[in-house]
């Protein structure tokens, strides 16, 4: 389905309006939304072959490579469309926008490469994407359910730049969690204390009443955790950080 598109009134709303609404309700409100006639897919070959041809190579060409690489095209789809292209277009237009793309599908391959390794190292799976708890995180999280009997478990893997939110367990009696780092590299925080940095082999126990929060380091964190609900005083935040760099 066509994302609802802002950049023309973001950019152009006061300096140009009905430019701005033309871009943002007309083109892409309802030519790029006619799916039942031709797909988001074929809509973005189009485009990008359009813009090639003319040599726009600037940051609309980078969008449209996006949304293509979004919208479906592959890798190994996108370079022969840009090879048979270039016989029409020009061939040095060809490898203007030839260094673009590989940008762009090279990141996507550099990425999968990255969870793969990191998935064969671990004992434990991944899992999915963690969708049904996406609105308690900041970027990408995995979760996998590895116990689900008397005491639940859980292996969650924090992309790098993802982090959750302060939360709080709750509990009438009892409750705490338990933390244990299982691969990669990350940090933990309790409210009002330092961050603690996290390597596999590392446990941490939550009081009950506790707030922290954890995040990713260099690498994926993993934290398969036995979860207990715990006390209504503290929160926790689990979250991953960038490679190389620290958030706290």
């Amino acid at each position: 389905m066509a994302v609802k598109q802002t950049a023309g009134r973001d950019a152009l709303g006061e300096f140009a309006p009905k430019f701005a609404e033309l871009n943002d309700d007309v083109l892409f409100g309802q030519v790029w939304s006619r799916e039942d006639r031709f797909s988001l897919r074929d809509r973005s070959i189009v485009t990008v072959v359009a813009l090639m041809a003319q040599g726009l190579m600037d940051s609309s060409f980078r969008y449209h490579l996006i949304s293509a690489k979004n919208n479906g095209v592959t890798k190994t789809e996108i370079a022969e469309i840009l090879t048979h292209a270039a016989f029409y277009a020009g061939w040095p237009k060809a490898w203007a926008a030839f260094r673009m793309a590989k940008e762009i599908w090279t990141e996507e391959d550099a990425v999968a490469d990255a969870r793969a390794k990191h998935e064969r190292e671990m004992v434990f799976p991944i899992g999915a994407p963690n969708d049904a708890f996406a609105r308690y995180f900041i970027g990408q999280s995995y979760l996998a359910p590895l116990s689900t009997a008397q005491v639940g478990i859980y292996n969650v893997t924090f992309e790098p730049g993802c982090r959750n939110n302060w939360h709080i367990h709750h509990a009438k009696c009892g409750g705490g969690q338990i933390l244990v780092c299982v691969a990669g590299c990350g940090f933990y925080q309790e409210e009002g204390k330092t961050a603690q940095e996290l390597h596999p082999g590392d446990v941490v126990n939550i009081p009950a009443g506790g707030e922290a929060l954890a995040r990713g380091g260099t690498e994926q964190l993993v934290f398969p955790s036995r979860r207990r609900s715990s006390g209504r005083r503290n929160r926790q935040r689990m979250a991953g950080g960038r490679k190389r760099r620290r958030i706290f």
